[in-house]
């Protein structure tokens, strides 16, 4: 009778917890490397690559509980990575690296792009619409794309140095018209902020693994967060409001999903609210608490920061693969897409979000 009720307790506080359920299961013949949401919109756009090496983009739409095709794009070369955030709501222009797109192209790398972001598309007032990408190449470039083929703003190693590969980058501090940054991971475990106003290395850092996603928990609000994933099971989540000069930014490392942690999103209505996806085809969902106090002072009496520390709210395995790609609806809370190394994408909903 007691064993009973154990379980019962035991379920009934499972259940309380948000579900991540896969709601709709799709299977391609091709890889799947990036998905993305189209803003204001039930669509959603999936980059990837054929065996014969040729790109792929197709955009879907949820319609009554299925994927409705709605476009497939071939292209000449693989498709890895897209981004909506340097266009406005109305434009709604997919950012890669695809040479073939007719609205803005630059000869961005030597090498092979395998990060892009972007920033300012739907922030009034908070600087131009720019695009930032990372390489194999070793170079953090970010364009304007009213700016025709050459970069604003070039990051790289000096002549003789060695040149890292850049595997993830990120924008941050946008709230005004002013100020931005750019981080930037490397596969060494180096992690760097660029300061674009000031043109300088604001910041940097070795986490020992390599840096495989980043993310600020916003892009356009004064710095607050930033996560990075990493190889062999861990992330590190950074507190961004009180800079030491020594010691740095405060952070706060935790293992995860036993294998390599491949990105990090966080919910787009509620920053204290990440996901991080896993090499075993696991999706933790993750909550950060703030410390009672984000500051304190050191022995010399110089301001230094405090990290706090985060739950673990659901751990669902999806896939028996590596989970590639994830992104949250920004339209419909807890709605998400993602892909894996299996070959599938998937639609998933995640409840209980707004209790949080």
């Amino acid at each position: 009778m007691i064993r009973a009720e154990k379980n019962l307790f035991a379920d009934m506080d499972k259940l309380a917890k948000p579900q991540i359920i896969c709601h709709i299961e799709k299977s391609v013949d091709y890889s799947l490397f990036d998905v993305k949401w189209i803003p204001c919109s039930a669509k959603f756009v999936v980059m990837g690559s054929r065996p014969r090496g040729t790109g792929i983009i197709q955009i879907y739409e949820v319609s009554s509980g299925e994927l409705k095709l709605v476009k497939d794009i071939e292209r000449s070369n693989q498709m890895n990575k897209g981004t909506f955030r340097a266009s406005s709501l109305r434009d709604r222009h997919l950012a890669t690296e695809d040479p073939s797109i007719p609205i803005y192209t630059a000869n961005a790398h030597t090498q092979i792009i395998n990060a892009i972001d972007g920033v300012a598309g739907a922030s009034v007032g908070c600087g131009a619409p720019e695009l930032v990408t990372g390489s194999r190449d070793g170079s953090v470039k970010v364009w304007d794309p009213r700016q025709k083929g050459r970069p604003v703003a070039v990051m790289e190693p000096k002549e003789g140095e060695s040149r890292r590969d850049c595997w993830s980058v990120a924008f941050g501090n946008s709230y005004n018209s002013e100020e931005r940054v750019v981080a930037a991971g490397y596969d060494n475990g180096d992690v760097k902020m660029f300061d674009l106003r000031a043109m300088t290395l604001k910041w940097e850092s070795n986490l020992k693994n390599g840096v495989c996603g980043l993310e600020f928990d916003r892009g356009d609000i004064p710095m607050n967060k930033l996560v990075a994933t990493t190889l062999e099971s861990k992330f590190y989540l950074f507190d961004l409001k009180t800079q030491h000069p020594k010691k740095g930014f405060p952070y706060l490392v935790e293992k995860a999903h036993k294998s390599t942690v491949w990105l990090v999103k966080h919910l787009p209505q509620n920053r204290e609210l990440f996901a991080t996806c896993g090499g075993g085809g696991t999706i933790c969902l993750w909550k950060y608490n703030y410390p009672e106090k984000r500051k304190t002072t050191d022995a010399d009496g110089v301001e230094l920061g405090v990290v706090g520390n985060v739950s673990l709210l659901q751990n669902s395995t999806l896939s028996s693969q590596p989970v590639t790609s994830l992104d949250w609806s920004p339209d419909k809370q807890g709605l998400g897409v993602c892909t894996s190394f299996d070959q599938c994408l998937r639609v998933i909903i995640t409840t209980k979000l707004n209790t949080y």
